[in-house]
């Protein structure tokens, strides 16, 4: 064992405010607890929630006892080692889980001694510890490396895991954030040498185990109630987490630390490494008491532990530098004289020359005369008798060829309306299998586009009963389609790297960019600034462009097209390969545009000021294949501050929802399986709904309050949008789930998590 002094010099204190041992106990042997004939067999004990019984976990099974006299009421029989754990689910009379050394879960009715149900083997250790989660109705139970499963007991939902959580690559990531923030903002020592020290470890060395000895609820909130922050939500959950190497606030809603307190962070600590621990669930003036055990030592040490100070000084770290206001997608200031959205509007844009309209550039007509007056030769005078007279009494029913028609069945739709629960049909886009690789609706949610494999883009009524057009010209797969403000252009990008934009009324090609203007592939594209500029992404960097359509052809040269478009700027990604997805709002003025990398990076650009503002790190496990914003929708009203949430998701790491303001992921949703195919995501125009595609072909609604099938019922309409989940691939007519969200406000409270 090394004494205390070498500890003292190997190791910096922390914060001295954060944690301090109020007291030490040594040489403590404990006795034991004599409950009947369970001498030496205790393992964990609690009382229902009226306190009328008592659950006793002995050996393998688990005694209920009464509080009044210590009689046996039943004994629970089943597992087939040790219970380690057991809780009284508050919202179901007579209802107990229990977790084991057998690696399961079981779920009792105690008043009866019946098994509701048992789960198969989790994990390859053996579980430690549970908790029940009563508001979103789930179980937390966490094994002997480190690894915590979240459970549901919904009853429909057939207990089944919900989210798995690794505790030492959460640690590792959390440390790596805050070096990596430390170093950024100039601070480089303490709290970022110590959580880059962890990760390495000697050469030789055996990496230890991470046992999980406690899992217990966190009053987070209550601790913040003075202070003006937006750390978290009213309505979120948190939890200890107690190993035995220190403590962990997990966070419910996203499943991330919140905070990390090591023991070998603070070199007072008597106690680095421990064998158990128990925590106050109550916090008292900000502050909690953590009774520890040691591990090789008899040891028992009373840590007092202030929770805010805890997490605000490690969150400091992570704050966005130079970034003093929050961002905010809806346009709050003036366009800048050196904007780059200033520079290419379009009153800024010369008209085209004669040489790009297709004309001859042909001498200026000059007068045949040089009179100040002509004599008139008398074409100009009334005829002396009518010819024709036109009817300019026309019915204001009578709609231009030019124009789509409408059949104005578009209406506000309800908020608090459920979503669409009835599957109405499917359809076949061809006659053999093709992938679709983009769905959009148009804003009036009259026409769905399609792009597909085959190179073509499909235009459908929004009944789905008839093709309304077609558009060939691409050499390759069709990427990406989007829809302009005024429902008029479609553009499409593709593999064959070109970008087209089509005329909607006129059914034909208006601009066409070529290879020779990309050096690599076009994956996304679309309008941007009401129709004023269109963005796309093109390997690492993004272009906007600004254009002038002109869908009339020269008589001469028939094959030149009058439309122009010229490059404003080029915007490069911070340390990406390549872009892999792209967002921006065309609904209203923004300036914001969201990009993620394959670098698994999430970058924010203004583009009111030309340059990125923000950078998140490491969003997702894997490279984010879409970024969704919550666009609304023109029959739906939203707060303005609603617009400020985007979803992002990649395979095999589920959803996240993220808050623009406080650049923080804020909600995890996972369940649906997305393993291998890239599915996809949208938000419902009235903001209160997700959906996510599965390619399991089955719905999944794990912390979801609902699960249908997709539904493009035309007397819906805005809200069909729902029909339009990006579902790539092999997977476009698969099943979708909805997942609740609830009115997220600007003080970032919501309902409660599910």
């Amino acid at each position: 064992m090394e004494s205390a002094g070498a500890r003292r010099a190997s190791g910096g204190s922390r914060d001295p405010e954060a944690v301090c041992e109020k007291h030490l106990f040594k040489g403590f042997t404990p006795r034991g607890i004599v409950i009947g004939t369970l001498l030496g067999m205790v393992r964990h004990v609690r009382f229902s929630p009226d306190d009328q019984q008592v659950a006793v976990c002995a050996g393998n099974q688990i005694y209920m006892l009464s509080a009044k006299n210590e009689a046996i009421l039943a004994e629970l029989d089943g597992h087939l080692a040790p219970v380690t754990a057991a809780e009284f689910c508050t919202w179901e009379k007579s209802m107990l889980i229990s977790v084991s050394e057998d690696r399961t879960f079981k779920v009792w009715d105690y008043s009866t001694s019946e098994l509701i149900y048992q789960s198969g083997i989790i994990t390859a250790f053996p579980l430690l510890s549970l908790l029940i989660e009563e508001g979103n109705k789930q179980i937390i139970t966490g094994c002997a490396e480190g690894q915590l499963w979240i459970f549901s007991l919904i009853s429909d939902h057939n207990y089944r895991c919900v989210a798995h959580i690794d505790l030492k690559k959460e640690q590792e990531k959390f440390c790596n954030k805050m070096w990596k923030s430390g170093k950024e903002l100039g601070k480089g020592q303490n709290n970022s040498k110590l959580c880059k020290t962890d990760d390495t470890r000697p050469e030789g060395s055996v990496e230890t185990s991470l046992p999980i000895l406690l899992i217990e609820h966190c009053d987070f909130f209550v601790c913040f109630h003075n202070e003006e922050n937006t750390y978290s939500s009213q309505n979120t959950s948190y939890f200890w987490i107690g190993t035995s190497t220190g403590l962990l606030i997990i966070n419910l809603a996203n499943f991330e630390l919140e905070a990390f307190l090591s023991y070998r962070d603070y070199s007072d600590l008597s106690i680095w490494i421990a064998r158990s621990c128990a925590l106050t669930r109550k916090a008292v003036n900000g502050k909690v008491l953590c009774l520890i055990t040691s591990m090789f030592e008899d040891m028992i040490a009373v840590l007092e532990v202030n929770l805010a100070a805890l997490v605000i000084s490690q969150h400091n770290d992570f704050l966005p530098c130079g970034n003093e206001k929050s961002l905010s997608v809806i346009a709050r200031s003036t366009l800048l004289a050196n904007s780059p959205l200033c520079k290419g509007l379009k009153k800024n844009m010369k008209e085209p020359s004669s040489k790009t309209l297709g004309a001859k550039n042909s001498v200026k007509d000059k007068p045949l005369v040089f009179h100040n007056k002509i004599k008139s030769s008398g074409y100009t005078a009334a005829p002396r008798m009518t010819m024709f007279s036109p009817n300019t009494n026309l019915k204001r029913k009578e709609v231009s060829k030019g124009k789509t028609s409408c059949k104005c069945k578009n209406k506000q739709y309800p908020l608090e309306s459920s979503p669409p629960i009835k599957y109405e049909k499917e359809i076949s886009v061809t006659c053999k299998p093709t992938p679709i690789f983009s769905l959009q609706y148009s804003g009036d949610g009259e026409l769905l586009a399609c792009g597909q494999a085959d190179k073509t883009v499909l235009i459908f009524n929004s009944n789905l009963t008839d093709v309304h057009n077609v558009f060939s010209g691409h050499d390759g797969a069709v990427n990406s389609v989007g829809w302009s403000h005024d429902r008029k252009w479609l553009v499409s990008a593709s593999e064959d790297r070109t970008l087209r934009v089509w005329s909607v009324c006129n059914k034909e090609l208006a601009l066409i960019l070529g290879k020779e203007k990309f050096h690599k592939t076009v994956r996304f594209a679309q309008f941007y600034f009401i129709d004023t500029f269109i963005l796309l992404c093109c390997g690492a960097e993004f272009h906007l462009l600004s254009f002038h359509l002109d869908t009339t052809k020269d008589d001469l040269k028939r094959y030149k097209q009058r439309s122009v478009c010229k490059l404003v700027q080029k915007f490069p990604m911070t340390s990406a390969m390549e872009i892999t997805s792209l967002s921006a709002v065309n609904e209203f003025y923004s300036y914001i545009v969201l990009t993620a990398g394959s670098n698994r990076a999430l970058e924010i650009f203004d583009l009111n000021a030309g340059c990125s503002t923000a950078v998140i790190q490491e969003a997702h496990v894997r490279s984010v294949h879409q970024i969704c914003q919550n666009k609304g929708s023109s029959f739906s009203t939203q707060q303005p501050e609603a617009y400020n949430l985007f979803l992002t998701t990649a395979a095999g790491d589920g959803i996240k929802l993220w808050d623009l303001r406080t650049l923080r992921c804020e909600r995890r949703f996972e369940g649906h399986s997305s393993r291998c195919y890239p599915c996809g995501i949208a938000v419902s125009p009235c903001g209160r709904f997700i959906a996510s595609g599965s390619d399991d072909k089955y719905v999944n609604h794990q912390n979801m309050t609902q699960s249908f099938w997709s539904t493009s019922n035309s007397e819906q309409e805005e809200f069909t949008l729902l029909a339009s989940f990006e579902i790539l691939a092999q997977i476009m007519c698969e099943v979708q789930a909805i997942a609740y969200l609830g009115h997220y406000t600007s003080d970032l409270t919501t309902t409660k998590p599910y």
